[in-house]
């Protein structure tokens, strides 16, 4: 047996000048893709032959260009023909949050395509972030369809091998499946649905109860994805059955669970400490330990956010007689990295640090030095020695404040990703990052973490954004 199997992943935020470009995207083909997806050794164990198609993976970033996303969509088409005769099943990872110029939604257009060629009953499994958008249509033509439990997503790899197995285990025992779903009106963001935390928590110990029924093969909750405006946008849930005649008993589960995680609306929040910038800079000020944590909420990289605000900077330099030592992990200015990427260490030099492109980002003078250079490397899911940008990192003097002056936007929340970057984040007593949810080893080294909510591109109160296309009536944009 053989199956196809293909990765496209891309989070759209449109409140972001940049357009998601072919350059953006981490492509692979052939041997290399299987690499990246990691995914081989289940489909050895099962004795399957594997056909890549396409590898693209473009993180977070903006509205993808229609060019760039049809030669991927080109790529994944192209495989299935050539092999339209050899393939037994389908295997893909389509994170949910893309949105393409004029088409809207990548992930959904790439399966409709594939099934216009193959038919409804091709085994078809999916992959999926849970911070990914899905719809009746979408989801009615997978067989399998799962979603990573935990955010921050430490098992995404676990996940894609859960659900390669389940694929393979179709293959060997074909039955005529699809996978259930459920649209909920509720719309919320990541930072409001930490897994370590209540609601999620209990909502992902349901999910495990239920996968212990026999008839069921699968049950996922996704949280949608909120930054681009979006008729699929919003909660869903899905539920696999295990077998043909396990339709109707996976629709009435469906409607269980999606019923459990209803009631459950009024409980989501955000996770741990959260204050106003004020508030935020003035709590961690206060706090005798070390490091305390911040995070630029509003300027979010993992949720596509530019990470060239200097608004928090410009809040720390604005603090009379600073007695604590700041690290700004990161700032991302490319022109500015560029100016000091051939600089000697130990240099002196003045800079205009900020990219100008709203008040957020508004410039500012600064006399630095420069202490180390480094490398801004994969964290989680990604390969830990793959290079995603340099930083340069300077001190401004006469100062306590130093600053990681990045040549892309990406986050810094492990601690071999500081180290990588020529940083020891011992030394500092508070570190301010450019995240949304505090990650797993920042939250266990912190003595404190705050999340600052800060405007910006990836703003955290749902209610306030901008939705025009979204159903309606939408909790808690509307009172329901």
């Amino acid at each position: 047996m053989k199956v196809m199997i293909g990765e496209f992943i891309t989070e759209s935020n449109e409140h972001i000048p940049h357009k998601c470009n072919i350059k953006d995207y981490d492509i692979a083909f052939g041997k290399a893709c299987i690499d990246k997806m990691r995914i081989k050794e289940v489909f050895d164990k099962h004795q399957i032959d594997i056909i890549p198609s396409i590898y693209a993976n473009a993180g977070s970033n903006g509205v993808v260009e229609k060019t760039a996303f049809e030669y991927i969509e080109s790529t994944i088409i192209k495989i299935v023909k050539e092999n339209i005769h050899d393939i037994d099943g389908i295997f893909l990872m389509l994170h949910g949050a893309s949105e393409v110029e004029t088409i809207g939604s990548g992930d959904h257009h790439i399966l409709k395509e594939i099934r216009k060629i193959v038919g409804p009953y091709l085994p078809i499994a999916v992959v999926c972030d849970p911070h990914g958008n899905l719809e009746k249509e979408y989801v009615g033509s997978t067989q399998i369809i799962r979603s990573y439990r935990e955010s921050p997503h430490t098992d995404a790899d676990a996940t894609m091998v859960k659900a390669a197995d389940m694929l393979c285990d179709l293959l060997q025992n074909r039955q005529n499946i699809h996978s259930v779903y459920r649209k909920l009106p509720l719309i919320l963001g990541g930072e409001q649905s930490v897994s370590a935390d209540e609601p999620v928590c209990s909502i992902n110990k349901y999910l495990d109860e239920l996968e212990k029924d026999e008839a069921i093969k699968s049950a996922s909750w996704h949280v949608g994805y909120i930054r681009h405006d979006s008729d699929v946008a919003g909660c869903g849930v899905v539920v696999v059955p295990e077998k043909e005649s396990d339709l109707a008993y996976a629709e009435k589960v469906a409607d269980q669970l999606a019923d459990y995680v209803w009631n459950k609306r009024h409980e989501f929040h955000y996770t741990g400490l959260t204050m106003q910038p004020e508030e935020a800079l003035k709590t961690a000020l206060d706090f005798e330990k070390k490091p305390v944590f911040i995070t630029d909420s509003g300027d979010n990289v993992t949720s596509g956010a530019g990470g060239w605000n200097t608004f928090v900077l410009k809040q720390v330099l604005n603090v009379s007689n600073l007695s604590k030592s700041f690290l700004f992990a990161t700032i991302c200015d490319p022109n500015t990295y560029h100016l000091l990427e051939n600089k000697e260490i130990g240099e002196q030099v003045h800079i205009t640090l900020g990219i100008g492109y709203d008040e957020l980002s508004s410039p500012v003078e600064l006399d630095i030095t420069i202490k180390s250079k480094g490398k801004l490397v994969g964290f989680m899911m990604h390969d830990h020695n793959e290079v995603f940008g340099e930083t340069v990192n300077v001190t401004i003097n006469n100062t306590k404040i130093d600053i990681m002056i990045a040549s892309t936007s990406w986050a810094v929340c492990e601690k071999q990703q500081f180290i990588k970057a020529g940083i020891d984040w011992d030394a500092y007593d508070v570190i301010v990052v450019k995240e949304g949810y505090i990650f797993p080893e920042l939250k266990a080294k912190g003595k404190l973490s705050i999340m600052s909510l800060t405007q910006g591109a990836t703003l955290q109160d749902t209610a306030a954004l901008p939705f025009k296309r979204i159903m309606r009536p939408m909790y808690p944009k509307d009172n329901i």
